[in-house]
């Protein structure tokens, strides 16, 4: 497990984390979402010890990150803007990692390497920024640790790419339980892989839920009501917003589904369907309530 404590990180007069208290349990694809500036690398940085915190700590399984050789051996760290040696090459890399990580999978990386078409023996440089991304993913896959730290880790892969990565991370937390930590600023590149989603916005978390248990209880109903009859008659309903379209309405509601339906066949409404909603939807609807603006946020 992850844990962060009262974790705050200034850079002269700007917070960029802002006394983030935060859990991430082992198994599970958590998302940090957030513009830039919102906190998000400088989150990744601390934990995986790169940044020294102002104040609060973060721990990986109960030890202190900071100054801690013992715990770097749990986790590999993806940066948004890599660094490679200028004269290096992939095969030039993977032995630098494998005498980093003691599990390091040498006989994957070059299964890996050719199955994305990518030449041991080539210079890093003369690779593009979608090829150098998947160096760096294939390194952390292969790395064998227990937590992977991505930042920006889709950026510049094209979506086949994106596809193969996702399904990477899930061969390996069903196969060996790793937890990737993906932090990026579009919420529909994540919406499929993760567990948790935590919305970072001016250092601080925002929000921070199970994805389930955010589905499980906010729905979309879409609905002719009885002549008559508005949204604001439906008092049953934990209305969270309402729009009209002709005679269609479509009401964001809390609860879980089976109270939604009951309420709804009560009111006995000319034709309704509950529609699924998106993790943007979901979003959406959620921020708003606490009088933020999603939208202006992330999207």
């Amino acid at each position: 497990m992850i844990k962060a404590e009262n974790l705050t990180k200034r850079f002269e007069d700007i917070t960029a984390v802002d006394h983030i208290t935060a859990e991430i349990k082992e198994g599970c694809v958590f998302g940090l979402i957030g513009t830039n500036g919102s906190g998000k690398s400088t989150f990744l940085r601390m934990a995986s010890g790169i940044l020294k915190p102002d104040e609060g700590s973060i721990t990986i399984d109960g030890e202190e990150v900071w100054e801690n050789p013992e715990v770097k051996s749990k986790y590999f760290y993806i940066s948004d803007d890599q660094y490679f040696c200028q004269s290096g090459t992939p095969q030039e890399l993977m032995q630098f990692y494998r005498c980093m990580y003691p599990g390091f999978d040498e006989k994957r990386f070059h299964h890996l390497l050719e199955s994305f078409g990518l030449k041991k023996d080539r210079k890093i440089n003369t690779f593009s920024k979608g090829m150098k991304k998947q160096v760096s993913v294939i390194c952390g896959i292969c790395a064998g640790t227990d937590y992977i730290f991505c930042d920006e880790t889709f950026d510049g892969l094209d979506p086949v790419m994106r596809q193969t990565v996702k399904s990477l991370f899930a061969n390996d937390m069903a196969e060996r339980n790793l937890t990737p930590i993906i932090a990026s600023h579009n919420l529909r590149e994540l919406e499929d892989i993760c567990d948790h989603i935590g919305l970072l916005h001016k250092g601080g978390i925002l929000l921070s839920r199970e994805l389930d248990d955010m589905k499980l209880n906010l729905h979309k109903v879409q609905c002719v009501l009885s002549p008559g009859m508005k949204p604001e008659h439906l008092t049953a309903l934990d209305i969270v917003k309402s729009q009209q379209s002709g005679s269609i309405y479509t009401i964001t509601v809390r609860g879980s589904q089976d109270e939604v339906m009951a309420w709804m066949e009560s009111y006995e409404p000319v034709f309704y369907e509950l529609i699924p909603l998106s993790l943007e939807e979901i979003f959406i609807s959620e921020t708003e309530v606490a009088g933020y603006d999603i939208k202006a946020l992330i999207l």
